[in-house]
C-alpha cells in the first residue's frame, strides 16, 4: 500500500510549482507521480503522418518524485503526513497526522 494513490488530491511542496494543488494522474514505479497540470513542459514533435499526429509544440505533464508532494487534507487547508492503521476489523487504512482522520474509507 502507497501513501499517495491515484486520483488523490495532492500538493507540491518542492520544485516550480510549489505550492499547487492538482490530482494524481498516475504512480509510476519508480516512486515518481504524474499529477494533473503541474510540472508542464514544451515537448517538440515531429509529424507522424501514419498516426495522424501533427508536428509541433505539445505542452504536457512530467512525472515528479513523490518526496515533493503531499496528501491535500481539506480540513486544515494544507499538506499533511500520512500514516497507516489497522482498524478492528482487519482492514489497512492511510490517516492524516496532525488529526488522526482516516482518509479513505
Amino acid at each position: 500500500m502507497h501513501r499517495i494513490k491515484q486520483g488523490d488530491e495532492v500538493i507540491v511542496t518542492a520544485g516550480k510549482d510549489k505550492g499547487r494543488r492538482g490530482s494524481v494522474i498516475k504512480v509510476l514505479d519508480n516512486d515518481r507521480v504524474m499529477v494533473e497540470s503541474i510540472n508542464m513542459v514544451k515537448k517538440h514533435t515531429k509529424p507522424n503522418p501514419m498516426q495522424g499526429l501533427e508536428g509541433g509544440i505539445v505542452e504536457k505533464e512530467m512525472p515528479m518524485h513523490i518526496s515533493n508532494v503531499m496528501l491535500f487534507n481539506p480540513a486544515i487547508n494544507k499538506g499533511d503526513r500520512v500514516g497507516f492503521k489497522v482498524l478492528e476489523d482487519g482492514k489497512k487504512v492511510r490517516y492524516f497526522k496532525s488529526n488522526g482522520e482516516v482518509v479513505d474509507v
